[in-house]
C-alpha cells in the first residue's frame, strides 16, 4: 500500500498560495466573509491549478435547493456543518483511492515549457531542463502562477520551507541555479528579477 500524506492549507478567493502537489481536496463554506461559497466554488473551478480538485460544499443545513445549487456551481459533493478538521480528513480517507498510481493529470503546459510532475521532468521546446529537486519545485510553482511577483518569503511559504531563516538566502541559490538551467537551453527571458521586491516568471509567448 502506498503512503498517504495530507496537509491542510487555507484557500483564498485568489486560489492556492502554496505549490499544488498531488490530489487536492477543497472544503468550501456556504457562507464566507468576502464572497459566497458558490462564487468561491466557481472561482476554483475556473483556476487551472484546481481543475481536478475534489470540492465539497459545506452547507449550513441539509436543504435540497442548496444541494442543487452547490453541485451546479461545480462542487463534487456536499457535507452538513459543522465539519471539523478530523471530519474533513475522514471524508478524504473514505473517498481517496490510496492504492492507485500517480495521477495522470500532472502535466503543465505553458507555451514551449512542459512540466511532468510525475516524472519530475521539465522540457523547453522538447529539450530537457536539468534541475535539482528544489529548483524543479520552484519552476513548477512559477509555471502554476505565471506573471506573478513573488518575494523570497512567498517562495519559502509556497514550497513549505518556512521556519528556517537560512532558507531566505537559499532562495537566491535556487533562483540562480534555475536561471542558469533555463539559459542553458535557450529560455533566457522567462525568469525576471524585480530589484528590491522579488521574482516574476513571465508567461512564454506562443
Amino acid at each position: 500500500m502506498s503512503e498517504f500524506e495530507c496537509c491542510f492549507a487555507l484557500l483564498t478567493p485568489e486560489g492556492p498560495t502554496q505549490l499544488v502537489e498531488g490530489d487536492v481536496w477543497a472544503f468550501v463554506d456556504w457562507v464566507m466573509a468576502d464572497l459566497s461559497g458558490l462564487e468561491m466554488v466557481r472561482r476554483l473551478r475556473a483556476d487551472p491549478r484546481m481543475a481536478n480538485a475534489h470540492i465539497t460544499m459545506v452547507l449550513e443545513e441539509d436543504d435540497p435547493e442548496d444541494r442543487r445549487r452547490a453541485l451546479k456551481a461545480g462542487a463534487d459533493d456536499y457535507a452538513i456543518a459543522p465539519l471539523d478538521r478530523q471530519g474533513m480528513l475522514d471524508r478524504v480517507l473514505a473517498l481517496h483511492p490510496i492504492n492507485r498510481g500517480k495521477s495522470m493529470d500532472s502535466l503543465i503546459e505553458l507555451g514551449d515549457l512542459v512540466i511532468n510532475s510525475s516524472s519530475e521532468l521539465a522540457r523547453w521546446k522538447g529539450e530537457k531542463i536539468t534541475l535539482r529537486p528544489n529548483e524543479f519545485r520552484v519552476l513548477r510553482y512559477f509555471a502554476q502562477n505565471p506573471d506573478t511577483l513573488f518575494t523570497r518569503q512567498d517562495l519559502i511559504d509556497a514550497l513549505g520551507k518556512e521556519g528556517d531563516p537560512e532558507y531566505l538566502r537559499t532562495v537566491d541559490v535556487w533562483i540562480k541555479r534555475l536561471r542558469f538551467a533555463l539559459h542553458q537551453i535557450g529560455a533566457r527571458d522567462l525568469l525576471r528579477t524585480v530589484h528590491g521586491k522579488g521574482y516574476v516568471f513571465d508567461r512564454p509567448q506562443t
